[in-house]
């Protein structure tokens, strides 16, 4: 592996590939090893964890912690969120009971894994001594080994799209790279929709359908609640072999079926997303822009709780004795004012052009550098912005707004004054 640094950033070249191991499988598959799918039953679901930890994964899901559904480390189903849901709006998020015991009866929370895969703060080298080489920080078999439970299909789909961003192109962050290659992935499909999700018009849910090594559907409406699990990967499989399990009747399997369309059924939120590229191109200078910016704090809410967004600042810090520097990568945002910091100010200053920059790279700029848009749809921004600004509500009122200056000028069209 060949480590260089290039504007502040810890990269690998691009002909390193991933290590040879089970890791490849759980990258980009395109269809499911086999169609088997399988019955677990609730009280033999311990074992799945207890074969990871076996496997000295680290085990990371979903569980209550501060009124919130967070992800953190587990040994014990017990530890995960059985019998709670959320309540999600714009701008609010709450728990309450449900009237059943499940363990994934839930929208998503305010984390997604990217700060596991993409950490918020992170060293990337350190010098010693003045004069001395620098090293790296985090070498690739210091790595974690995660084992992801509970990965949602808006989650996983993301995924996939910050793996566009860390692992293809002329660089690669060997950091990302280490940790992804390593992981394990237990997804589950939706039950139920929160208010703010639109996964489905965006094409990323409710539904996982690659990228994982195991999939769940929570059955909990029948008279005896299970899990219905596929297999995505030979590690899969493997492991599942070590858990209790049992072939899927046909009734079995067409009631998870149902319960991953209600779950779609239930979606009231929607993104047009054929011409948006064009369209957001085409209306830079829309005069909307600056209605939707007045209520907008540029406290960068969105783009914390944002699965996909991937912005970073460099920062420099050194030890009391002046002997030891670190070079640091954290999170940033593009709403911040000195994100944008060139010679001289931000070049963008206000907060209509940082709004601006954000819904169009999300939306459009990001299918020029990776093919498709950067949102999945799990409506994390909408639910966390604190005056609950709702991005398909935007586009909806930007075209709105594109149509009305449209008819304007074609019914009162200005004279040429040369």
């Amino acid at each position: 592996m060949f480590l260089h640094f290039d504007q502040g950033k810890l990269l690998v070249e691009s002909d390193v590939k991933f290590a040879e191991g089970r890791s490849m499988e759980a990258l980009p598959l395109d269809e499911k090893i086999n169609d088997l799918k399988v019955v677990l039953k609730v009280e033999d679901f311990q074992q799945l964890l207890d074969a990871l930890i076996r496997r000295d994964y680290q085990v990371v899901g979903p569980t209550l912690k501060e009124g919130a559904v967070v992800y953190d480390s587990l040994t014990r189903v017990s530890q995960l969120p059985a019998g709670w849901t959320d309540e999600q709006q714009a701008g609010h998020y709450s728990l309450k009971k449900r009237s059943d015991q499940a363990y994934f009866g839930y929208g998503v929370g305010p984390q997604s894994w990217k700060k596991f895969l993409f950490p918020p703060r992170i060293t990337l080298w350190k010098q010693k001594s003045p004069g001395e080489a620098p090293e790296p920080a985090e070498l690739p078999q210091d790595a974690p080994r995660y084992a992801f439970l509970g990965v949602r299909a808006c989650e996983l789909k993301a995924i996939t799209l910050q793996d566009q961003v860390f692992l293809t192109g002329p660089f690669i962050d060997p950091i990302y790279q280490a940790r992804r290659e390593k992981v394990f992935i237990v997804a589950v499909n939706c039950g139920q929709a929160g208010a703010n999700c639109f996964c489905a018009s965006v094409g990323s849910g409710p539904q996982v359908t690659q990228g994982y090594d195991l999939a769940l559907t929570e059955v909990t409406a029948a008279p005896e609640a299970y899990f219905l699990v596929e297999v995505g990967s030979q590690a899969g499989q493997t492991l599942l072999n070590e858990v209790t399990h049992r072939p899927a009747t046909g009734k079995e399997v067409a009631e998870a079926r149902q319960v991953v369309e209600r779950a779609a059924s239930e979606m009231s939120k929607s993104l047009a997303t054929a011409d948006l590229k064009d369209f957001l191109y085409t209306n830079y200078e829309n005069p909307y822009w600056a209605e939707v910016a007045g209520r907008c704090l540029a406290c960068a809410n969105c783009t914390l709780v944002c699965p996909t967004c991937f912005c970073t600042s460099p920062e420099d810090v050194s030890d009391l004795t002046g002997q030891v520097t670190e070079h640091r990568r954290r999170w940033d945002s593009c709403f911040s004012l000195d994100f944008s910091y060139l010679h001289g100010g931000s070049v963008r200053p206000s907060r209509q052009s940082r709004y601006r920059q954000w819904l169009t790279h999300k939306l459009g700029t990001w299918q020029d550098q990776f093919g498709e848009i950067g949102c999945v749809g799990c409506g994390r921004c909408i639910t966390w912005c604190p005056v609950g600004i709702d991005l398909t509500t935007e586009i909806r009122a930007l075209r709105q707004a594109a149509a009305t200056l449209t008819a304007g000028t074609e019914t009162n069209p200005k004279s040429d004054e040369r």
